[in-house]
């Protein structure tokens, strides 16, 4: 088994990695990796759907789509993420998700347990403790070798978990796999000074992250107990039996920087692979009572309806035409919009409001 114990916290990189993992490796691997604050959508979700867009954008969250299924997730550096990559066993079928699920959630509820932290697998893909969420799973299959991946809420800000994952259902009409909100937890929470000393890995590691962060008490505390620490002992314990350090080549690291930019660092990704969809706002904006009902498909405009009291000197039609064609994304529709004469079809308002309404 490779081990790759990776420092890189850029989210759209990270998901370039697994990608280029999965499909250019015959070894089994194991990954340990995090990312600064981001949202993780689902393949085949809708976006907009699942992010609050201004939160998002106001505090410089990263989205970026992934290649397996399930739901919407929000990173940050309080959480650990893994990944096992492995060839299918013989005679194993593709729709055999939740033997696969058992599979590779067992090593990590082993570890849990072996520091007294009552981990359990639920439903199909959902790790628990004490009947909240801590860490949810995802697959992918590329012809004979399988990616499981999952989240380990170490020590998440929960408030910007649940702020920047507002979905709101009464603005959008899709088929898109939405998002299961669960009432969620930090490992953290459930950690014992006593249940870590009943494991020597655990224990050891943890006076080396006291010495490592100069507190040089008699004996380590819980403090020490962090991401660091946290990321430390999976990795030693999940790889105990055979491990084999992996570091990438430059070669290596310059393909991985190529799928990057052509692919997880793109609005047509992350965005523009939702399905089809519609969005419809209302709005009171200086101008007038503005309602937008917007239809994107592939990420592109491809219907606009515009009702309200607003005055114009233009046809609202005429708008219209020019819209439609433009990719459903804030950058996008703002140049757009900038070189129109916007007062001429809505008086009185301002580029970045109308901007809004399409979000």
């Amino acid at each position: 088994m490779l081990y790759i114990s990776d420092s890189c916290t850029d989210p759209q990189r990270n998901l370039a990695t697994e990608e280029y993992l999965l499909k250019n490796f015959k070894e089994p691997i194991f990954r340990l990796w995090r990312n600064a604050p981001s949202i993780i959508v689902g393949r085949y979700q809708n976006t907009l759907a699942e992010i609050d867009y201004n939160y998002v954008k106001d505090n410089n969250i990263t989205v970026v789509r992934r290649l397996t299924g399930g739901g919407a997730v929000f990173h940050d550096l309080g959480n650990l993420n893994y990944t096992f990559i492995e060839n299918k066993k013989e005679g194993e079928k593709r729709e055999e998700v939740n033997a696969m699920f058992r599979r590779f959630t067992k090593p990590i509820i082993e570890a849990l347990r072996a520091i007294n932290v009552n981990a359990s697998l639920e439903g199909r893909n959902d790790l628990l403790i004490d009947g909240r969420k801590f860490s949810g799973n995802a697959i992918c299959i590329h012809k004979n070798r399988i990616l499981q991946h999952g989240t380990l809420m170490f020590d998440v800000s929960t408030n910007n978990l649940s702020s920047a994952l507002k979905s709101r259902p009464e603005k959008f009409q899709d088929k898109a796999v939405k998002s299961n909100r669960s009432r969620v937890t930090n490992i953290k929470e459930h950690l014992t000074l006593a249940g870590i000393k009943k494991n020597l890995l655990a224990y050891n590691l943890l006076k080396e992250r006291a010495l490592e962060l100069q507190r040089l008490e008699s004996r380590p505390t819980l403090k020490e107990a962090d991401v660091i620490w946290f990321m430390n002992y999976l990795g030693e314990y999940i790889t105990k039996e055979a491990i084999t350090p992996f570091i990438f080549t430059p070669q290596q690291n310059k393909e991985i920087d190529f799928l990057t930019l052509k692919r997880y660092s793109t609005d047509k990704w992350n965005y523009g692979h939702s399905p089809k969809y519609t969005y419809g706002t209302i709005k009171k904006l200086k101008g007038g009572i503005m309602e937008f009902y917007v239809t994107v498909d592939k990420g592109i405009i491809t219907k606009l309806d515009i009702r309200g009291d607003y005055f114009f000197t233009n046809p609202t039609e005429e708008f219209i035409k020019q819209i439609v064609g433009t990719p459903h994304t804030r950058e996008e529709i703002a140049k757009k919009i900038g070189a129109l004469n916007l007062n001429a079809y809505f008086a009185d308002t301002q580029p970045e409001d109308i901007v809004n309404l399409f979000f």
